[in-house]
């Protein structure tokens, strides 16, 4: 039999090489390739006839029971998650170093444990003596949970198969996990990805939940190759800046509950605190008077949330104007400056433009164009928005403002917070009802960009219409 030869693997993407090469290919990073050995793999059953037992195929008519939660004793989790954790289920927790992760994943551990259940958690970038350290400075040291510093993937199996009642097990993190079975590195593709899949194998068999925290990349993006999201039950990401004091944790894919749930918290000297009411925070520092203002109304999972859209516009000194977005798409905003533009008459093309999200919330929803437009006019106009008025609309590239869904749930949590006028599209009855607003709000609605820049600029700009 021929010996397997050692290829080169790339530690951004996973893509294989037989040979070295300074740049991949496939995602077009450089230095990133790897000698990695090859995984030994035995003949499958697949290559021999009669080698394994029959799948029993079933119908689509049926009932299963949901599965049963285990509470973690922190709402804005449970919500991320779907309502706790389940149990034989693999969790993915990313995000920035020094953003929270071991710390809200030490509370809920320890609220875990201390409801009774049997929780394991598993430190291989800290001793023991540290993560005391931090159980101590949140006020955790009382919780039964068992800990233990460990990095050698048979060390961590051959503990975990002589648990019999294990609820919950955290690894962190998955990148300091390796297996001596593999010649490459610690963190490698090769290696994350046979130590995951052990271990999610054996969560499975052994019912448990098990919980990876994962590093990221300089781009955002959880480090090592894309297959480790797809074997994992659900994928979070910690969101913010670490020198902000709020942090979203965001759900990107979660077979057990709502994707793109996001749960809200604030850092504080004993740790992350659940934000309740994430629309009030949001807000709490909103002046109404300044111009390039807007409060978009809008949907994360199945929550609803008021954040402020801050839009500033500048001469440019010269050369290409700049173009500078936080927590909004580039590209979208690009596209909302040339709808204005086009088929409103607005000139916006010769100032830099910075465009913000308050509070670190990225948006991703296209039911923000309206509010950021309304910002950018504003901004353009030197004219504030209505202080009481919230915005919500997609809008598309002829200047149409086009429905969004969940319009009562985002009027409700505007009225909710003392709002009393929105804007948003032209209302269309569906089934025979036009969606009805809540008492005490007055709805604007509006079909083209051009009616939303006559309200600030009716004397100053003439909008004018696609073919006017």
């Amino acid at each position: 039999m021929a010996k397997d030869k050692n290829l080169f693997v790339c530690q951004s993407c996973g893509a294989a090489y037989p040979k070295w090469q300074g740049r991949c290919d496939a995602c077009g990073e450089w230095n990133t390739l790897t000698e990695e050995t090859p995984v030994q793999r035995g003949p499958g059953p697949a290559a021999k006839a009669g080698g394994g037992r029959r799948v029993e195929f079933v119908g689509l008519k049926g009932h299963s029971a949901p599965p049963p939660r285990i509470p973690t004793g922190i709402a804005e989790l449970d919500r991320v998650l779907g309502g706790g954790l389940v149990a034989a289920s693999a969790i993915l927790v990313g995000g920035d170093p020094g953003i929270g992760k071991s710390t809200i994943l030490l509370q809920a551990a320890a609220r875990v444990a201390s409801a009774g259940r049997r929780v394991l958690y598993v430190s291989g970038e800290e001793a023991v003596e540290q993560v005391r350290l931090r159980a101590a400075r949140l006020g955790l040291t009382d919780s039964p949970m068992a800990l233990a510093a460990a990095t050698s993937l048979r060390d961590i199996i051959a503990s975990l198969e002589q648990e019999s009642d294990a609820a919950l097990v955290v690894i962190d993190s998955i990148q300091t996990v390796w297996l001596d079975a593999l010649d490459s590195a610690p963190g490698t593709v090769a290696q994350v990805r046979a130590c995951a899949a052990e271990l999610i194998r054996l969560a499975k068999a052994r019912g448990f939940a098990i919980v990876l925290v994962g590093h990221v990349t300089k781009e955002g993006t959880l480090a090592g190759p894309r297959v480790l999201e797809h074997m994992v039950d659900a994928t979070l990401y910690f969101e913010g800046d670490r020198g902000h004091q709020f942090r979203i944790l965001r759900a990107v894919k979660n077979r057990f509950g709502a994707t793109d749930e996001i749960g809200v918290f604030e850092m504080t000297g004993t740790g992350l605190v659940e934000v309740a009411n994430p629309s009030a925070l949001f807000l709490a520092e909103r002046r109404g008077n300044v111009s390039g203002s807007a409060v978009f109304a809008g949907i994360e999972g199945t929550r609803p949330v008021l954040v402020e859209v801050q839009a500033l516009l500048s001469p440019s000194s010269g050369g290409s104007p700049r173009r500078q977005v936080v927590g909004w798409d580039s590209g979208r905003l690009s596209m909302l400056m040339a709808v204005l533009e086009s088929r409103c008459g607005l000139s916006l093309g010769q100032n830099d433009v910075y465009l913000n999200i308050a509070g670190g919330l990225r948006i991703a929803e296209p039911a923000a164009d309206l509010a950021v437009a309304a910002a950018l006019v504003s901004a353009a106009t030197d004219r504030p928005t209505d202080p009481d008025r919230v915005y919500f609309g997609e809008v598309g590239l002829s200047g149409e403002v086009r429905q969004v869904a969940q319009a009562e749930a985002r009027l409700r949590e505007a009225a909710k917070l003392g709002f009393g006028r929105a804007t948003l599209p032209r209302r269309v009855a569906r089934g025979g009802k036009a969606p009805s607003a809540p008492d005490g709000i007055a709805l604007t609605e509006t079909g083209h960009m051009a009616d939303l820049v006559a309200v600030f600029a009716e004397q100053t700009v003439k909008p004018r219409r696609a073919g006017a």
